[in-house]
This record gives C-alpha cells, structure tokens and sequence, in this order.
C-alpha cells in the first residue's frame, strides 16, 4: 500500500518537473517566442516587464534572486540600454548562467535596438532559441523542433501577408516620436521619421524640422509608445492637423500587436484594406 501511495504521488508531480528549467529573458515579446517554442516545457521569467522604460528600468530584489535559480539568458543582444547596463552584473549574480544573444546574425541598424520590431528578424531569434534549449534539454529536443518549427511559420505567414499590404506604399514614410520602428520599415520598404534624437527630446530645432518634413510627405499621423511624451506628439498633430495614435514596441502578445502595428501604418496612408 505504501508503494501505491509513492508512485501515486511521484505520477502527480510529473506535471511540475517539466517547469523546474527557469530561462530568463529581456522583454515581453521574447516571452511569446519561448512559449512559443516550449509551451509546457521551461518557465520564463521577464526582466523588463510589461509597463517599464528597458532604456532606465531596474531590477528588484525578487529579480535578482530569480537570475540566481536561471539556467539561460536569452538577451536581445542589440544594444538595448538595460543590457548594456545589467548585463555583466547579471553574470556576477550567476556565474554559471548560460547568455544566448538573440540576435546573432541579424543587419544591425546603428543606433537602433529594436531588433525585435521584425517579423524576420523574430524568426533567426526563434531559431536560435530553439537550438539553444534542444542542447540544454536534449530529452525534450523533438518537442521544441516542431514548436518552433509552427511558431515560424506563423511568422513567416504574417510577414508574407504585411509584405503584400505594404507592397503599394513602398518608400512611403510615417512619423514615430521614439525611433523603435526602423526595422519594421527596413522589412517593407517604408521610411520612418523620428521626433527624438538619441533618446532625448527633440530640439525646437529639430521639430520644427520633423514638421516641415511631416508636411512635405502628407503625413497626418504621429506615433507614438505608451512611453513617449504625448504633449509634444499633441502639439506636432496640431501643426499637421492630424492626431497622435499609440503603437506599444513591448506588447507581450507579439503575433498580434505585430499584425495591429501594420494595420495602423496602414491607416495612415489611407490603406482601405481589410
């Protein structure tokens, strides 16, 4: 009887083991490729969370502690202000801490971080991911493969269908305050113009400039992020007679805001597409 109740109990534990593995990652949207790729399988804590600056924010003590029990860092890798700032101490705090650099042969735009802002760029990612955890996780290798291998293609799906929106407004430009969209315009042959300049306000120079520009292009739209300083964005509207709408880089459902960040672009050319 008492071996009954110990396999018992062993078969009722089954479910947890697979969440003992703890991979860190920098920003909500990695947390979907994880999940994507290991849905069920390793559990992801998020350094950045929904909400923060990851240009200034700081790590509580409950975040150290988890950095301490993580296995892998999945971090962006592209010169996000965070990880330049956190990075090497993060190693201290763990220094049997695998760091795995998402992206890892991915074009570069200088000055630009925001690699994840491709839909391209989240397939070589997911990739790497996937690899990564198929060799720190062989039992549970097969697995990973197929996820990963229908997670990309959902990308490749959006991307092939953002590709064929985004066909006619090719060399089109639009107007972000916060210059998180370069490679998203990279991908589809548009032009983004920014308000801030290497992370800092603009100038009345400078705006009165991105406004002269604005108006030379048509542009009736500009965007901004949950983070940016709306006045300012109100004030540019103003002088375009147009309005301010909000695109958030750091949504945690990645798929989905990909799709929604398209459509507003969209929008703002006058797209009457579905």
């Amino acid at each position: 009887m008492r071996i009954k109740w110990v396999c018992l109990v062993a078969l009722l534990l089954i479910p947890f083991v697979c969440f003992a593995s703890m991979v860190l990652v920098t920003i909500p949207p990695q947390r979907e490729w994880i999940e994507g790729v290991a849905a069920g399988e390793i559990e992801v804590e998020v350094l950045v969370p929904r909400g923060a600056d990851p240009h200034s924010y700081e790590l509580s003590p409950r975040q150290m502690r988890r950095i301490e029990e993580a296995e892998i860092y999945f971090a962006i890798g592209s010169g996000l202000e965070f990880e330049v700032l956190w990075l090497e101490r993060i190693k201290k705090m763990n220094p049997k801490l695998e760091v795995i650099t998402c992206s890892k042969g991915i074009r570069l735009i200088e000055g630009d971080p925001h690699v994840w802002l491709s839909l391209r760029n989240a397939q070589r990612s997911v990739a790497i991911i996937a690899r990564a955890l198929s060799l720190r996780f062989p039992d549970r290798a097969e697995r990973i493969g197929e996820k990963a291998e229908a997670y990309c293609r959902r990308l490749r799906k959006l991307d092939q269908k953002i590709a064929s929106w985004m066909g006619p407004f090719k060399g089109r430009a639009f107007l972000s305050y916060h210059p998180a969209w370069g490679y998203f315009a990279r991908d589809y042959g548009l032009r983004q113009l920014v308000i801030e300049e290497g992370g800092k306000e603009p100038t009345p120079r400078l705006l009165l400039q991105r406004i002269s520009e604005a108006k030379r292009e048509g542009i009736k739209v500009v965007f901004i992020s949950p983070r940016s300083n709306r006045r300012t964005a109100e004030v540019i509207a103003r002088e375009l007679g147009g309005e301010v709408r909000v695109i958030d880089p750091l949504r945690g459902d990645y798929l989905k805001n990909m799709e929604e960040v398209a459509r507003e672009i969209l929008r703002s050319f006058k797209w009457t597409g579905k």
